[in-house]
């Protein structure tokens, strides 16, 4: 392993708890402060700590924190299926540290921030499709090859995923993210539903790369020109050549 290599996964790593910690400890606090920080609170606390860590890692990883994100870069050939399980054991590590740092602050919290479906679980499983879906959608249109960086990359990344917190939250989580649904649930032995917040993002980032060629110019996504990764990442159309709009 490379030391630039290196660097990505500890920038995965950091970003991936840092989003874990801040979030899921926003609902760990508000709990433990009588609703200090409000449902609203909470979805700000997701959409801006994501924002603050592309702003700090997205030159470095790409600053992907998604496992879900970093299977549908690497499906749109943006990034390297070679790379990914580095990339999603970053993350997954990542999310494990800040729950199991949330544990041992808050060792009377049963859920430590889990997702769960408030309703059937068939509705869950669509809105977290859907959410992962647009969230996937917002991050093709603004990031460079597989890195999200730059001013509207943070923002609109970090806006999405706050709104989509904000309406969806109280039905389904809104987790968008399998990392962050896997460590709060294992270290809390809360895994009944874990499997929705595993398959659905996945498959909602999955089904926003045919959507990303299918209203972006033509040699979008996996519609590449050769089969050398460092050739795909330079070929022109939206999932090889978009760039971020500062």
């Amino acid at each position: 392993m490379t030391k630039q290599n290196t660097k990505k996964l500890v920038a995965e790593f950091l970003g991936t708890f840092g989003l874990v910690f801040a979030g899921t400890g926003a609902i760990v606090i508000n709990g433990a402060s009588n609703g200090a920080i409000t449902h609203v609170g909470i979805s700000l606390t997701f959409g801006l700590i994501v924002l603050a860590m592309i702003y700090t890692f997205g030159d470095v990883s790409g600053a992907h924190l998604n496992p879900a994100v970093t299977a549908a870069f690497a499906a749109a050939r943006r990034f390297s299926w070679r790379e990914a399980p580095g990339y999603i054991l970053a993350q997954i590590t990542g999310a494990l540290a800040a729950s199991g740092l949330l544990r041992r602050l808050f060792p009377s919290d049963e859920k430590l921030g889990i997702t769960f479906p408030a309703g059937g679980w068939g509705q869950s499983f669509i809105l977290e499709v859907v959410l992962t879906f647009l969230l996937m959608l917002v991050i093709l249109s603004v990031s460079t090859g597989s890195k999200e960086k730059g001013i509207t990359a943070g923002v609109a990344i970090g806006a999405i995923i706050g709104l989509e917190a904000m309406f969806a939250g109280p039905i389904c989580g809104a987790s968008m993210n399998p990392a962050r649904s896997l460590a709060p649930a294992i270290v809390s032995g809360h895994v009944q539903f874990l499997w929705i917040y595993i398959l659905a993002p996945v498959l909602g980032a999955m089904l926003a790369v045919p959507a990303c060629c299918a209203f972006r110019e033509p040699g979008c996504c996996w519609v590449a020109k050769s089969n050398n990764f460092a050739a795909e990442q330079s070929a022109p159309g939206c999932c090889e050549g978009a760039k971020t709009r500062n």
